[in-house]
């Protein structure tokens, strides 16, 4: 009988731990604290950020959905008139050592000038501690923080999956519809979608 309770009570705490971490990205609930470093050397850490807007964004520069955003032009102009407009965006790459997309700080700067990349910064994350804590599962995946530092959007980019170039103009963006609710102080009609693109090579 003893042993039956003790197996009761595990299950309970491993339940309680699960719940916990689901939590943990809850909208409407705040965002999670976290630090990372951009190719540069600089550190970022989210709380630093409170009374600005921010944008997580998890990349892969090699997966063909991330390409579809990027050399169309789709995510810098996104990147652009968020950050023109004071927000915060982070391009996380999640990718352990050696994965696929695991580009040096070099490879990675190269890559944003060739494809017009705008974001505040773009940092490793190659032992995936902020892409665990964030459930991040695809690239890209999407996330809108307000300035007080509560999540208000989780999901795709946009409402079409798919890699096809020709999709974006006849898709929702649900990241441009996020910002502009924040910046007028609405709620986001859209709160949540399912993300889609490559998932995060951890």
């Amino acid at each position: 009988m003893k042993f039956s309770f003790r197996w009761i009570a595990f299950a309970a705490a491993l339940a309680a731990l699960v719940g916990t971490a689901r939590a943990a990205v809850s909208i409407g609930q705040p965002a999670p604290d976290f630090t990372l470093t951009d190719i540069q050397g600089r550190t970022h850490r989210l709380a630093d950020y409170r009374g600005r807007t921010v944008v997580l964004e998890w990349v892969n520069p090699t997966c063909p959905f991330v390409v579809k955003h990027y050399g169309s032009g789709n995510m810098p102009a996104l990147q652009h008139a968020a950050v023109a407009d004071g927000v915060v965006w982070l391009s996380i790459n999640s990718g352990r050592p050696g994965a696929e997309g695991d580009f040096e700080p070099a490879q990675v700067a190269a890559w944003m000038k060739r494809v017009g990349a705008a974001p505040t910064a773009y940092c490793r994350d190659r032992d995936g501690k902020v892409g665990r804590l964030y459930e991040a599962k695809t690239t890209p995946h999407m996330f809108v923080i307000t300035a007080d530092g509560t999540l208000v959007y989780e999901g795709a980019i946009d409402s079409i999956r798919s890699a096809k170039v020709e999709d974006i103009a006849k898709a929702t963006n649900y990241v441009k519809a996020a910002l502009a609710a924040v910046k007028s102080g609405k709620p986001v009609e859209k709160a949540t979608s399912q993300p889609y693109g490559c998932s995060v090579k951890y």
